[in-house]
């Protein structure tokens, strides 16, 4: 592997740890406090340079990857919308734009790396492709639930604090 590409594989690397553990770090943090900001920044910063070293790796070994240049622009505009939508009344477009960037961002890792994995190479390659969103939706679904359950109970304690 030539060096410029073993640069990109390291910074990739190193800059997808930090996306997983401090996108996880941010979904579990209590919303809108500190810990979840500081988080989500770490999430974002992490995830524009994998989408960034991603593409440069998609390029550099074209035309074999072009799938994860999609990824990285899908990862990256939903990440995009939901920074966009972070305040009231966009909390639900900033949940939904974040998690999905995280599941495009996990999926493009198991499409490039589930063959080379244990356990994971005994899936079709289809499920590379399907198992993250399996997994995500329904607590993707959970918390816009509970996130429109918050918003209903503080609607109901400003309505009946007046």
């Amino acid at each position: 592997m030539p060096l410029l590409e073993r640069l990109f594989v390291i910074v990739h690397v190193a800059a997808g740890v930090v996306a997983v553990v401090s996108g996880a770090a941010a979904m579990l943090a209590s919303k809108g406090g500190s810990s979840h900001r500081r988080q989500g920044r770490a999430y974002l910063a992490a995830l524009a340079v994998v989408c960034s070293s991603g593409t440069a790796l998609a390029i550099l070994r074209w035309p074999r990857f072009p799938h994860l240049l999609v990824l990285a622009g899908i990862a990256g505009a939903l990440a995009a919308l939901g920074l966009a939508a972070r305040r009231r009344p966009s909390r639900r477009i900033h949940l939904l734009g974040m998690s999905a960037s995280y599941v495009a961002m996990l999926t493009a890792f198991y499409v490039d790396n589930g063959p080379k994995l244990p356990l994971w190479r005994q899936l079709p390659p289809s499920m590379f492709w399907v198992l993250p969103s399996l997994v995500a939706v329904p607590l993707i679904v959970r918390a816009a639930r509970r996130e429109r359950r918050r918003r209903s109970r503080d609607a109901g304690v400003t309505l009946r604090g007046r």
